[in-house]
């Protein structure tokens, strides 16, 4: 009995097929067009960020920041009242904590690697900001009082899951407050509200702009799809004309009209008639939002709350409206960032938000010329809101488990 052996092969042994050189072999260099094609954007894309580091270290001029932070954040508000917005801003971290915490409750752990490296990006920004002393420390602070608000929340809420309801009715009593603190009255000093600018007049307009606009649009959509054809005629049109002017229109037209059709011993003060106009504007596209919502659910929900008896107001408000929100809740976030970005409008009608603040410093005579800075500084300051915004959705999302 003879025993035979495969002959021996002389091709080399096989390319790796795990590790990044086998990735990068596999996605960045399967043939000679993509190899070349990697070449030459690596080669831009790293020329470009040479480039900028060099502008930014060796050329730029930033002291324009550290001269106008004030401006930046809070526009004109009286420096002696400052502690007024410190204290709103560690009401909201709170809060803010509290309700990440929450979120997270299913998490098995809250502080995760990328968590723990973002608190550390943050708590090393707080610290080299060009900012005085205990302005860095107040920063410090804030960052550490989310951390910690969220590990309470992140507790209460595994041990106690119906805890998040009361998050709403919190964060509902934030805003009188917030409006106290920032306005004035009942024992404190009041502050003219054109004395706000900056940042703190971008987040307000916003933020009360999503509050009055989430209700309106929701009515909006149930007014289109309304069985009464007067309501549904009516619905219709307000979208469809709202939808097809700009909002530089709407924005004049609030401005300018507005005072027109209020009584005479009214005078709305030019924020509130901004507000105005923009709640208007959102609705309208957040109408056409929770509409596609509201259309994906199928009929079968609608007839099953019918069959146990519910009424059309029950069934709409327990069973259809909540599933048609939890779907659209990413294209009403995208929304409501467009609507953040849209605040810089508001330049054309003589209120100084971020980019108004922004331009009122271009024109100081001792900062001509540094836009790049400028530009670069509130681009940093929005794109942080939106990704905040952008980041607490899909927690959200996560929370109410949107996955099928």
């Amino acid at each position: 009995m003879t025993t035979s052996y495969p002959p021996a092969s002389t091709s080399p042994p096989p390319i790796a097929q795990v590790g990044p050189v086998a990735w990068m072999r596999k996605n960045l260099f399967n043939s000679w067009f993509n190899s070349i094609l990697t070449i030459l954007l690596v080669w831009l894309l790293g020329s470009t960020v040479i480039n900028f580091v060099r502008w930014a270290f060796s050329l730029a001029q930033w002291e324009v920041i550290p001269a106008n932070l004030p401006l930046y954040f809070v526009g004109r508000f009286p420096a002696s009242q400052y502690w007024r917005v410190w204290v709103l801003v560690a009401l909201l971290a709170a809060l803010a904590g509290q309700t990440w915490g929450i979120l997270a409750k299913a998490a098995p752990r809250l502080f995760s690697r990328p968590v723990l490296i973002g608190l550390a990006i943050a708590a090393l920004t707080a610290v080299i900001f060009p900012t005085p002393p205990l302005y860095r420390l107040l920063i410090l602070g804030v960052v550490l009082l989310v951390a910690a608000s969220a590990w309470i929340g992140w507790q209460i809420g595994s041990k106690t899951p119906g805890f998040g309801k009361w998050l709403a009715l919190a964060w509902a009593i934030a805003l009188p407050i917030a409006l106290w603190l920032l306005l004035g009255g009942f024992g404190l000093r009041p502050v003219n509200i054109n004395d706000w600018g900056g940042m703190l007049l971008t987040v307000f307009v916003s933020v009360i702009s999503i509050l009055l606009s989430f209700p309106l649009g929701i009515l909006l959509a149930l007014g289109r799809q309304s069985t009464l054809p007067v309501i549904r005629w009516l619905s219709t049109a307000y979208i469809e004309v709202v939808r097809g002017l700009p909002l530089l229109s709407i924005l004049f037209f609030a401005s300018v009209m507005v005072p027109l059709f209020i009584p005479g011993n009214i005078r709305l003060n030019l924020v509130i008639r901004a507000i105005i106009g923009l709640t208007l504007f959102t609705a309208a596209y957040l109408a056409e939002t929770i509409r596609g919502g509201l259309q994906s659910i199928p009929r079968g929900q609608t007839e099953a709350s019918r069959a146990l008896g519910l009424s059309t107001p029950l069934t709409l408000g327990l069973i259809i409206l909540p599933q048609a929100l939890k779907v659209s809740i990413p294209a009403i976030v995208g929304l409501f960032i467009s609507l953040l970005q849209d605040t810089t409008l508001l330049l054309i009608i003589g209120l100084f938000e971020l980019l108004g603040i922004s331009r009122a410093i271009l024109a100081n005579p001792q900062f001509i010329g540094r836009y790049a800075e400028v530009y670069l500084f509130i681009g940093l300051i929005f794109w942080v809101l939106c990704y905040a915004m952008s980041w607490g959705s899909r927690k959200l999302e996560q929370s109410l488990n949107t996955t099928h």
